[in-house]
């Protein structure tokens, strides 16, 4: 079978038949252009599950940022909990595996941007703590 793996915003082709693996081809990853009247609606359906929406500003304080990305499987905490340095913030799935998003120093949730079941790139804002 031939197998498209994205990584690193690289496409791998790779053919896999009993226990062998040959990479095919490589080449970089292209973004698809969004046409300006789908750009729209989608953004109007953002709210549902960011909850401070997506042209709301993000306020000033510690930005917890995702690793990876992955969904958001669960928020563990709610805006003005008080956290310390360690506490699980978040829960994200990547590959099947669930990685917690800890809080990397004291403080107050400030802001939550991302909901359980959103879907998180490399940097996403998650949330202000």
């Amino acid at each position: 079978m031939i197998y498209k793996v994205t990584l690193n915003n690289k496409i791998y082709e790779v053919e896999v038949e009993e226990g062998k693996a040959m990479l095919l081809d490589e080449y970089e990853a292209m973004a698809p252009a969004a046409p300006a009247p789908a750009a729209a609606p989608a953004a109007a359906a953002a709210p549902a599950v960011v909850q401070s929406g997506p042209s709301a500003s993000v306020v000033a304080g510690n930005q917890i940022k995702a690793p990876l990305p992955g969904t958001v499987l669960s928020v563990k905490v709610s805006m003005g909990q008080q956290v310390k340095s360690g506490d699980v913030l978040m829960v994200v799935e990547a590959m099947k595996m669930e990685n917690d998003i800890v809080a990397p120093a004291d403080g107050t949730v400030k802001q939550i941007l991302k909901d359980k079941g959103a879907v998180v790139a490399t940097g996403d804002v998650l949330m202000v703590i």
